[in-house]
């Protein structure tokens, strides 16, 4: 009796035969919603199976090759294939092994597909020298697909999730024009500017697509995404790498994934998370304390007096905030992290005294900090030049906006030196949390200082997300409900340093758009347990609308009294006063913070007006957002019963609708805050 494997095999290469443009010596790997199809070069094509139907990605294209002496090496004759039941990590599911060749080439590409994700293929590429000459390996790359849209589709046809860093600090979210092109590149774009989530999303109205890859830690991998035209796009999985393949010898890339959802990108990182979990990243629920409002000192700058931030405690308290924060400006020095003796004359008493009355205020208190940076000249430069992350021809990296140097994060003794800060903050001065603050913390590149004997020079850029788990750790053991803030200034978050933060930022938002889709993406990386910070609301002309309404945690760096500060844009007027007091009402109301964010009922791209959804207590909270807006809105996620619709933020009763498909016809300019409460 045959077994159901073989069985199911041989009907799997039966339904190839015949299908449109598909080869009979192909292949394909069948998963709940997702099929990954070969033709007879294994070059591949992804076909989505959503609500029953069959969604085709793009045309065939070269998936999985491999650059041999500057040539890309893209048709494999396809050979063989076996299916298996697999049992792993990830859950019960089955993988698919196909075999091809080229000259003096074998090409191994094992697909898994597992029951807990439905959405998700997962891909071990192999290659092995059949020949008898060293084969001179420049990269690889995996995930090369195509997509397609008709030409009737309105444009922009597609829109994308882009997870470099740069420096100029651009939308993570954004349509895809014809001639775009953004490498996103893991590694160094700028000095200081690097690292990311390593998955791209491009979708169109009906289906999307993502890649990245699987590993437990940062690899200096592209993810390029490129627009072809008006109807076509590409993404890709790509790592260069100088090696020599010798006779025999065998090259394993990364482990790398496809991926297709309906709607916008949230599926995936919220697919991507799970699969991490999966594979044994955590993440911890951030402390009660880190959902309370936040007035930061920042806004007097370095220049900040201990006086000033006494004098502004009575009107921040009056406004309801939770959080005093104390920026940069109270160090001697990036790396010496020693009092001013200006400013703190007694040195650690003064520091204490100020968190004590912050205390006694009813505050809580936060040190802003930037780790790893060391400006030169400074005391730790030179007792300790070994720290320094180099590169290989022996310079030092510049971290530009402080004009310092990267210490190394993979150097035990430098881990060991931040600790001890990190100990004196929490448990000397008495601060209950730190504000980490920096685009470098988000990469590093790789350290090729002697001293540090690395095995890899890669080991300072997998090092990273190590030395932040330290602090992190070294936190919560001197204070159990720290707060640890975490900023990478407008860098695009590495998801490896996620589980070692309880609050993230909008980091220096250059727009009200980025605080609401920067707060979508990371909703979905790291869930709702972890704090978003909207950032300092000063940023985007007093927008709280867009961090309440994606459930943010609102904050301010305003001045007070008026005129107490270099720069007056900061002051906090009677006018601001009152429109502040009647927002962070709203927020402490509503607490929509710890609520559930809901990422998949509204396309960011293509559902206009743009919409955002909270569920709290059993009711909804929609966020509506445009420049001007008049017509039908759809309240998505309703179960079928009649709700009580408010406009909370002018306390407006809007009436009754019946779910779970009701609509409502509105009026409004930049926002709409609803709450949608059952009958």
């Amino acid at each position: 009796m045959r077994s159901a494997t073989v069985v199911l095999l041989q009907l799997v290469v039966i339904g190839c035969v015949g299908r449109p443009g598909f080869a009979a010596a192909g292949a394909r790997v069948v998963g709940k919603n997702i099929r990954i199809e070969f033709d007879g070069n294994m070059h591949g094509r992804v076909v989505a199976v959503l609500a029953g139907q069959e969604r085709v990605i793009g045309d065939f294209t070269p998936s999985e090759f491999i650059r041999v002496s500057g040539r890309d090496v893209t048709d494999f004759s396809l050979k063989s294939q076996k299916r298996e039941p697999v049992r792993d990590k990830l859950g019960l599911g089955h993988r698919t092994v196909l075999t091809g060749t080229a000259p003096s080439l074998e090409k191994t590409v094992t697909v898994a597909v597992y029951d807990a994700f439905p959405r998700t293929a997962v891909f071990e590429v192999a290659y092995t020298n059949t020949g008898t000459s060293d084969l001179l390996v420049s990269g690889w790359t995996n995930q090369h697909y195509s997509i397609s849209a008709p030409a009737s589709a309105a444009q922009p046809a597609f829109w994308s999730f882009q997870s470099g860093s740069y420096e100029k600090r651009p939308d993570w979210i954004l349509p895809l024009k014809p001639g775009f092109r953004q490498e996103n590149f893991l590694g160094m774009n700028a000095p200081d500017y690097g690292g990311g989530t390593p998955v791209v999303d491009v979708w169109r109205r009906d289906a999307g697509i993502a890649v990245g890859h699987l590993e437990m830690a940062p690899k200096l991998v592209s993810l390029p995404v490129t627009g072809q035209g008006a109807d076509r796009a590409t993404v890709s999985v790509e790592f260069k790498q100088n090696q020599v393949l010798k006779p025999g010898g065998t090259l394993k890339t990364f482990r790398t994934f496809a991926a297709v959802h309906e709607g916008d990108y949230f599926q995936t990182l919220r697919d991507y998370r799970e699969v991490m979990i999966a594979q044994g990243i955590h993440f911890d629920a951030a402390p009660d304390s880190a959902f309370g409002p936040i007035w930061c000192a920042w806004g007097y700058g370095r220049k900040f007096t201990p006086s000033q931030v006494y004098g502004a405690l009575p009107i921040v308290k009056k406004l309801g905030f939770t959080w005093v924060t104390l920026d940069d400006g109270w160090q001697t020095a990036q790396g010496d992290w020693f009092l001013q003796p200006q400013k703190f004359p007694h040195g650690d008493a003064d520091m204490r005294a100020l968190v004590d009355k912050i205390h006694a205020e009813g505050f809580k208190a936060q040190l802003w900090w930037a780790p790893l940076t060391a400006d030169p000249g400074t005391e730790l430069v030179r007792d300790h030049p070994a720290w320094l992350l180099l590169n290989a021809d022996g310079s030092k990296q510049k971290i530009s906006y402080w004009n310092s140097w990267y210490l190394c994060p993979a150097d035990p003794e430098v881990v060991a030196y931040h600790n001890a800060i990190v100990v004196k903050a929490l448990r000397d001065w008495g601060f209950d949390g730190l504000k980490l603050d920096g685009q470098h913390m988000n990469g590093a590149p790789p350290c090729y200082n002697p001293a540090h004997k690395h095995a890899r020079p890669e080991e300072s850029v997998e090092g990273m997300p190590k030395f932040f788990q330290a602090l992190y750790e070294i936190a919560r053991q001197t204070k159990p409900d720290a707060l640890v803030e975490f900023c990478p200034c407008g860098t695009a978050y590495s998801f490896f340093t996620l589980p070692f933060l309880n609050m993230s930022v909008a980091s220096d938002p250059e727009s009200a758009w980025q605080v609401r889709t920067k707060g979508k993406t990371l909703k979905a990386l790291q869930g709702d347990a972890v704090a978003y910070f909207g950032d300092h609301v000063d940023m985007t002309k007093d927008d709280f609308a867009s961090t309440i309404g994606v459930g943010g945690v609102v904050g301010t760096n305003f001045t007070w009294p008026e005129g107490s500060a270099e720069k007056k844009r900061g002051d906090l007027t009677p006018a601001r006063e009152k429109n502040f007091e009647k927002w962070i009402g709203i927020y402490k109301e509503k607490m929509l913070s710890r609520g559930e964010y809901i990422g998949t009922l509204y396309d960011i791209g293509f559902d206009r007006p743009e919409t955002h959804v909270v569920r709290k207590d059993g009711n909804m909270y929609y966020a509506f957002y445009a420049p001007k807006w008049r017509g039908t809105v759809a309240l998505r996620g309703l179960s079928p019963r009649a709700y009580r619709v408010t406009d909370y933020v002018d306390g407006k009763d809007l009436g009754t609708v019946q779910g779970p498909a009701a609509t409502l016809d509105v009026q409004f300019e930049k926002h709409l805050l609803l709450q949608v409460k059952p009958e």
